[in-house]
């Protein structure tokens, strides 16, 4: 199924293709607790900047391996490049403007990085 979203003020836009039922990962880590990031990790081929690249600001920490980007007009992050899946894209489901009709959500304690960062290598995997 292909999903649309955007940031909150629309100069971002963004398409996914993703199943119909969605299996998302909410983290308890201090970056995505503080910004109700709700995760969906998927192959970069899967995903399609449609608008906004020129609206785009990056933000790294710790490692510098996962690439927070967000709008620099709102401050909305509807996207980035995780440090789990370097090779993919997470969506964060919260910026799908496109109906959702089936979606579990996973607690992921990524308060716990190392010990749990395996759990989620598969999910930029081509299926």
């Amino acid at each position: 199924m292909k999903y649309e979203g955007s940031c909150h003020c629309g100069r971002v836009t963004f398409s996914v293709e993703a199943p119909e039922h969605l299996d998302v990962d909410q983290c308890n880590c201090s970056i995505c607790r503080k910004s109700g990031y709700l995760h969906l990790i998927v192959p970069l081929q899967r995903f399609t900047l449609l608008r906004g690249e020129d609206a785009l600001e990056t933000y790294t920490f710790n490692s510098g391996i996962a690439r927070h980007t967000f709008c620099r007009h709102c401050g909305v992050k509807p996207f980035y490049t995780p440090r789990s899946n370097p090779d993919g894209i997470d969506i964060n489901v919260n910026c799908i403007d496109t109906p959702i009709a089936d979606m579990t959500v996973t607690a992921f304690d990524g308060s716990n990085w190392e010990k749990n960062a395996h759990k989620l290598a598969h999910k930029s995997k081509a299926t």
